[in-house]
């Protein structure tokens, strides 16, 4: 369990030792040296080429100290999982990116806030290097770019990896209590709790899906089927052998073999030139899949009758009235309502704004902020309803 001194930040008293664990016998002793009521957490992942999320480093910190666990040799972490339980608080930042690889090491935190949601609902910066500046004043190292990209399961781990490792996560409780007492001065705290709940249920669920391919929805309905069985055989044997499925097969690659579906598996193994050895080892099932596809129902296109002027006029209105309510809230106009989801409000023919909120799919805290003055806008930019608006106000 060695210890390393971190290079200086731009607060000298706030550069944290760093204790370096990979040894199970001596994680539990370690982490008795961040035992606080609110400890930072993150991770740092080298699964690019990987189908499944998977921890190269954790990282535990509170303010002076960071405890390093080394999941290249600890396959499992229950004295993490028992320190984060009920009576500890775990600040992670954009939480959605971690708790699949902590989860993979069996930790899965009893309580969790999330810096990042925090400050999109104040408006702040979601970058943790331009967070912590505005918030703490803490500036973190200009490698940042850099070390993001690199081996984080190199084994030793350099000290400048280890300093940068650290800095992520020792100003996170520190960072948190500012920002709850901001969401607590603003009258925030119920949309960020709302924010972070919605947040950790999709965190859960796989969001992955063929009709994301680019250009699904313009194919041929045979086409569009052997689209879906060609993504779901890669999809299984991606998930089967952890492999990264546009390694293995890139999305282009599998909409142009539905475009023109090869008539032999060595046809199919030519389309992927970058990668004929790795998709050799699995053209049999991506093959089949294609035979399966030409054979199965064919799979109509979405609904892609083109919208009407008015419909772009009340879009447009729409957005612009959001960026509105957006700005007077100090919030980022995406946070507060991303632009394309507004298309499905326009389409659904709402009968009252907490309904066109719903056909945008917003949430509560959106909903309070935005249906009224959406509603108002909606009615105004109707053909013929200018009039009526005004009698209904």
């Amino acid at each position: 369990m060695d210890r390393v001194a971190a290079p200086e930040l731009s607060d000298p008293a706030a550069t944290p030792s760093i204790t370096f664990v990979d040894e199970a016998a001596r994680v539990r002793a370690a982490l008795d040296g961040v035992d606080a009521e609110v400890v930072g957490i993150d991770v740092e992942r080298a699964d690019a080429d990987r189908y499944f999320r998977r921890a190269a480093l954790v990282q535990v910190g509170v303010d002076g100290h960071c405890v390093l666990l080394d999941p290249v040799r600890l396959p499992r972490l229950p004295e993490l999982d028992d320190l984060l339980d009920d009576d500890h608080l775990a600040v992670l930042h954009a939480v959605e990116n971690d708790l699949e690889p902590l989860a993979r090491l069996e930790v899965r935190p009893a309580r969790i806030a999330d810096t990042a949601i925090a400050a999109a609902m104040l408006g702040l910066p979601t970058g943790l290097s331009k967070l912590l500046a505005e918030v703490l004043g803490v500036s973190l190292t200009s490698e940042k770019e850099a070390l993001q990209r690199a081996d984080w399961e190199q084994r030793p781990l350099p000290e400048r990896m280890a300093a940068y490792a650290a800095g992520d996560v020792v100003h996170l409780p520190a960072l948190w209590e500012q920002l709850a007492a901001r969401l607590a001065t603003t009258g925030r705290t119920s949309w960020y709790e709302e924010e972070l709940a919605v947040t950790i249920a999709g965190a859960a669920n796989d969001q992955r899906d063929w009709t994301r391919v680019k250009g699904a929805g313009r194919l041929e309905p045979q086409q569009r089927a052997v689209l879906r069985a060609l993504w779901q055989a890669r999809e299984a044997e991606a998930r089967r052998h952890d492999i990264a499925p546009n390694l293995l097969v890139h999305d282009d690659v599998l909409r142009d073999l539905a475009v023109d579906p090869p008539r032999t598996e060595a046809q199919l193994v030519r389309r992927s030139p970058r990668r004929r050895g790795l998709l050799r080892e699995h053209a049999a099932p991506l093959f089949a899949a294609v035979r399966a596809g030409l054979d199965a129902p064919h799979i109509p296109r979405p609904d892609s009758s083109r919208a009407t002027d008015e419909q772009r006029a009340t879009f447009d209105a729409l957005r612009t009235r959001r960026a509105a309510v957006a700005e007077e809230h100090g919030l980022d106009a995406g946070v507060l309502c991303p632009s394309k989801v507004l298309w499905a409000a326009v389409a659904g023919a709402p009968r009252d704004g907490v309904e066109l909120c719903a056909l945008a799919g917003l949430r509560g805290w959106q909903t309070g902020l935005l249906a009224g003055p959406l509603w108002e806008t909606y009615v105004e930019t109707r053909t013929g309803d200018g009039d009526r608006s005004r009698e209904d106000r």
